[in-house]
């Protein structure tokens, strides 16, 4: 009986002992649990082309643009936002078209004024997409609609630049690259955070007043270039023909220079021949050379050759050839 107060005491400190290990490991428990709920507000995910802009303490701190899971320190003292980075957006600058069918600049299209003080309607689109993420979410508040107003200054610059006739048909594609490339400084000038990928032009026309005459002018444009390529093909199928005929006619000349120089050189080297056989016995070589020139004179007439010491020689007359027919009289030239 003397052992029971004892007893009492210890059981007791040991209950107290369980109760704060408990309470102990429950706290822990506890404290790991939020630690880890708290942890997974630091988790998130980027798909392939997404990047997020991290901020620390409401700071910018990075950049993150790998696909995958991802972790931050939780909020508040870091926090994300997520932009697409690979999508290539549009944005229209077509004029639309009233009730009454008159031309409208509702959706974005204007008129505008090119160098020689003309006015044209011209529609275009812009395509872009992000570059930067951070500036694209926090250095403008509206980056679309910057977009917008540094496209139409841009183009209106590019146009201003241009006569009517290139805006509507010779020089639309510098016109676009151009205005591309302005647009680019403008956007990049305002850290917008925006690339352009391409602006196309789409359509550029006169106002309707004026339309059928610059209708009649494009009209006359394309004939002429029918003409000139009419002109082109025409030189290019006569011009071939033609250096082929002269360069037949210059070597027909060579060959007729050729053969006359070939002569010529024949005819002194012959030459040079007889003059060593006239020194040798000029008598006898000149004799021949007469000989041979009274041949070449009268080939059809019959010689007779006497010496010039001979005596006595009867004539020779020949009878048993007919007489060749005298050529008849040129008849007489009437008196004017």
């Amino acid at each position: 009986m003397t052992t029971e107060p004892e007893n009492v005491p210890v059981e007791e400190g040991v209950r107290r002992s369980v109760r704060r290990t408990v309470a102990n490991v429950f706290a822990v428990v506890v404290s790991v649990a939020i630690l880890a709920a708290w942890s997974w507000f630091g988790i998130y995910q980027l798909d392939p082309g997404q990047a997020a802009v991290i901020l620390r303490l409401g700071k910018y701190s990075r950049t993150i643009s790998e696909p995958g899971l991802k972790w931050h320190w939780p909020p508040p003292l870091e926090s994300h936002e997520i932009v697409n980075v690979s999508s290539i957006e549009r944005e229209d600058f077509s004029g639309g078209v009233g009730d009454e069918g008159e031309e409208s600049a509702v959706r974005g299209g204007a008129a505008m004024q090119t160098s020689d003080n003309n006015i044209v309607n011209v529609s275009f689109v812009v395509q872009y997409k992000v570059k930067d993420a951070f500036q694209s979410r926090y250095r403008v508040a509206q980056p679309r609609a910057a977009l917008r107003d540094a496209a139409q200054a841009a183009m209106r610059e590019v146009v201003g630049q241009h006569t009517i006739d290139g805006v509507l048909s010779e020089q639309r594609g510098e016109v676009a690259s151009k205005t591309e490339e302005i647009l680019q400084q403008i956007l990049d000038r305002y850290e917008t955070g925006l690339a352009v990928v391409a602006v196309q032009l789409q359509d550029a026309q006169p106002p309707a007043a004026v339309r059928a005459a610059f209708d009649d002018v494009i009209a006359a444009a394309q004939d002429r270039s029918r003409a000139v390529n009419e002109a082109e093909g025409y030189a290019n199928e006569v011009l071939p023909k033609a250096r082929g005929e002269a360069a037949t006619h210059r070597q027909e000349a060579q060959g007729y220079r050729d053969a006359k120089i070939a002569a010529a050189q024949g005819e002194a080297q012959r030459f040079e021949a007889l003059l060593l056989e006239y020194q040798k016995a000029p008598d006898v070589t000149r004799q021949r050379l007469y000989l041979e020139t009274m041949e070449q004179v009268l080939p059809q007439v019959d010689k007779v050759i006497i010496d010039r010491g001979a005596t006595n020689v009867l004539p020779y007359l020949s009878l048993g050839r007919e007489r060749a027919p005298a050529p008849a009289p040129a008849p007489a030239e009437s008196a004017r």
